[in-house]
């Protein structure tokens, strides 16, 4: 058997895990596979970035991961990390809206309400937005479509101020973006499939979420949904990439682009360096995937895809500087607010353990759609402005004992409407032009840790059945 090449470019957690799961597959069926990652910048892990500080652990990437998204657990176990596994601790969380801190009415699901009596008491909305999110008992379902933005077809279902107060707030915080812009059916399109089945979300919601078990969780029990590692997310990519084969990874490495010559590709590195493969897994944001294929028409939508900036500060206090706390783990911003953060962690609290047991770390983000030029301001500039949103719901007399801005250019990827048909589109061409050439990577398939490693996993599938005929 002749020995495959494949080439992953990018080291983020998707170039990662591929390269770490080829090596495996490699080796337990013997087939003569060399793996090479190579990544721009001097590190691996791409946004995940742990730092440790005065006894305190702080994310400046991505915080957690969802529990019930499988492939990332399957990943921490395969090195070994499940004893160092946490839960956040599912305490309060509040919506700033109207003035002032709401609590989230129970029972809402991605802002969606399932119960209807803490919803009807919330302070979150006036009488006539409770009236109008009603209106989703007796509205019919809409036209079948492709695809809509979240922001149309929830202020279809439950109006203006359900959006705005509460749905808005939830899912930007999850995607920086605009949700008049985004795809529903990219990004939730099991809500698009309740409203058909059923017509209504509230009944449909109530009628497909399955129930939990009685014996799911123990009286008094406030373990969430989300988990962690004790010694930060990071640790997930040093245990990853110590069990890469040596000489397997190139760091400070950028690709410049990637030809195709025959059956082979080209791998063309800065300084002129050139690496041949038989396949390709690019594993890159969507601009740099364009730019390396930049010869091929069909890459042409990603150069208009956008993305948006983010920054996140988190500041460490005495817990005796801030005189109005609150019994919760965060806050969200309503995006009728004058706020200029959108989301407040009180990290302390949501992860206990991360900090020493008399202080205080929070973590707040800014970064609207609509307010980019934020993150480009210094780091006095934004810890300035932070401070100055978070006096208006806690006091805090005391300046921070530290602070630490993270910057996160261009980031976060938009599925606006129409996404699935243009990636579909996409990969179709890709496959029939440069067969053994696969993307992967949050602008594509997923975002967040799980939705990533689920990419790198379906592309070592696909490099395994293109070499199929091979072996």
């Amino acid at each position: 058997m002749d020995q495959k090449k494949v080439i992953i470019i990018g080291g983020g957690i998707t170039g990662l895990t591929a390269a770490y799961y080829l090596q495996k597959k490699a080796r337990e069926e013997e087939l003569p596979i060399e793996v090479k990652l190579i990544e721009a910048s001097g590190r691996l892990g791409g946004v995940i970035r742990t730092e440790t500080r005065d006894g305190f652990v702080i994310e400046r990437g991505p915080d957690s991961i969802i529990a019930r998204k499988k492939s990332a657990l399957r990943l921490i176990e395969e090195v070994g990390l499940q004893d160092k596994i946490i839960s956040n601790m599912a305490g309060r969380s509040y919506i700033y809206a109207r003035g002032r801190l709401h609590t989230m009415p129970d029972g809402s699901f991605m802002g969606i309400p399932t119960k209807v009596t803490p919803f009807a008491l919330s302070g979150l909305f006036s009488p006539l937005g409770k009236l109008r999110a009603a209106g989703d008992f007796i509205l019919p379902k809409g036209e079948p479509t492709a695809d809509q933005s979240l922001g149309v077809f929830f202020r279809r279902r439950l109006g203006n101020e359900v959006v705005e107060n509460l749905i808005d707030p939830l899912l930007s915080g999850i995607y920086a973006g605009d949700i008049d812009e985004l795809s529903l059916m990219a990004l939730f399109p099991n809500f698009y499939e309740i409203e058909q089945k059923y017509r209504s979300l509230v009944i449909g919601l109530n009628k497909s979420m399955p129930k939990p078990p009685k014996t799911a969780k123990k009286p008094g029990s406030k373990k969430g949904m989300f988990i962690s590692l004790s010694t930060g997310l990071e640790e997930l990519v040093r245990q990853v990439e110590r069990r890469l084969e040596k000489g397997s990874v190139l760091k400070g490495k950028a690709v410049n682009k990637v030809e195709r010559t025959g059956s082979t590709y080209q791998v063309y590195l800065e300084k002129g360096e050139v690496e041949t493969a038989d396949s390709v897994v690019i594993a890159t944001d969507h601009f740099h995937a364009q730019r390396m294929l930049s010869a091929y028409p069909f890459m042409e939508p990603f150069k208009h895809m956008p993305a948006n900036s983010v920054a996140n500060v988190a500041m460490a206090f005495p817990k005796s500087a801030i005189e109005k706390d609150i019994d919760g783990t965060g806050f969200l911003v309503s995006r009728n607010s004058d706020f200029r953060i959108t989301a407040c962690t009180w990290t302390h609290k949501k992860w206990p353990g991360t900090s020493p047991d008399n202080m205080a770390l929070l973590r707040c983000y800014v970064g609207k759609p609509d307010d980019q030029e934020a993150v480009n301001l210094t780091d006095d500039q934004i810890t300035e402005l932070v401070l100055r949103d978070l006096n208006k719901t806690m006091n805090i007399k005391a300046k921070p004992e530290f602070t630490i801005v993270t910057r996160w250019r261009k980031a976060m990827p938009q599925y606006t409407v129409g996404h699935l048909e243009r990636i579909a589109k996409v990969k179709a061409e890709l496959k029939q032009e440069l067969p053994g050439i696969f993307l992967a990577g949050g602008s594509y398939e997923g975002v967040g840790i799980p939705g990533c490693i689920d990419q790198a996993e379906a592309a070592v599938g696909n490099v395994m059945e293109y070499f199929k005929e091979c072996f």
